[in-house]
């Protein structure tokens, strides 16, 4: 049943987009197509994970990301897209919304867009003002995006856009990533391999070029103190001292 609910919603609101539509043609003095292609590299970016209910992993990133706009007039210069991605990464499907502006001489382009994101692909709507305040523009966009790094080449704004895919966004919790301590230390009877050092449960890597020296000056079974940095998804030794 809930599936036959969202299919009917989604119809009505196709149904009052293509009103809208006709409306606002209706009240037009003209009307003709236009289209641009961009790319925009990151700029700041800032990101977010937690893990849904059902074991998903949800990343949210917030970015601003510039480049150019080559097309029509309008849509034409330099582009800068304020934007956030929420993407189950498990699964690789999510939505990308945001703003935009394009540098247009005399009054610049603003708009806003919504869109689709499926395995590294955005597609959507996008609305703008341009630089003549009575005149509007509506438009499909599709890109190729990556949140860290932004939108590829070949990105557009009308003129043949791609198609893209639907997402459901559904209620339920969603907790954040643990993280792990920068910093850690121990103290207690060593356990010392070749390679690392254990004490008290917390095992550490020696680093490459001091193995040997460490191996040479301790032994398993000394009473010692640890101290490790974590880093690269591992704990890395980072001082190491005999207590009594």
């Amino acid at each position: 049943m809930r599936k036959v609910v969202l299919t009917m919603a989604g119809l009505a609101a196709l149904v009052t987009t293509s009103v809208a539509v006709a409306h606002g043609i209706e009240g037009a003095k003209t009307a003709k197509a236009v289209a641009a292609t961009f790319s925009a590299s990151a700029g700041t970016t800032t990101s977010r994970s937690c893990t849904t209910t059902d074991g998903k992993t949800i990343t949210v990133t917030d970015g601003k990301y510039t480049g150019t706009a080559t097309g029509d007039a309008d849509l034409a210069g330099a582009i800068t897209l304020r934007v956030r991605s929420v993407v189950n990464t498990t699964d690789k499907v999510g939505t990308v919304s945001g703003a935009f502006r394009i540098d247009v001489t005399g009054r610049d382009t603003h708009g806003a867009f919504s869109s689709v994101y499926d395995n590294g692909a955005i597609a959507g709507l996008a609305t703008a003002r341009a630089h003549d305040p009575g005149s509007r523009i509506v438009g499909n966009l599709s890109a190729t995006f990556d949140p860290a790094s932004g939108f590829a080449a070949g990105s557009k704004i009308g003129g043949g856009t791609n198609g893209g895919s639907a997402v459901e966004l559904g209620r339920g919790s969603c907790k954040p990533a643990q993280t792990h301590p920068e910093h850690s230390a121990a103290r207690g009877v060593a356990t010392l391999t070749p390679t690392t050092v254990t004490v008290a449960g917390l095992q550490c890597n020696l680093p490459a070029d001091k193995a040997a020296d460490i191996n040479a000056k301790f032994k398993t079974g000394d009473r010692v103190e640890i101290r490790c940095a974590f880093a690269n998804n591992a704990n890395t030794l980072t001082r190491i001292e005999k207590r009594r």
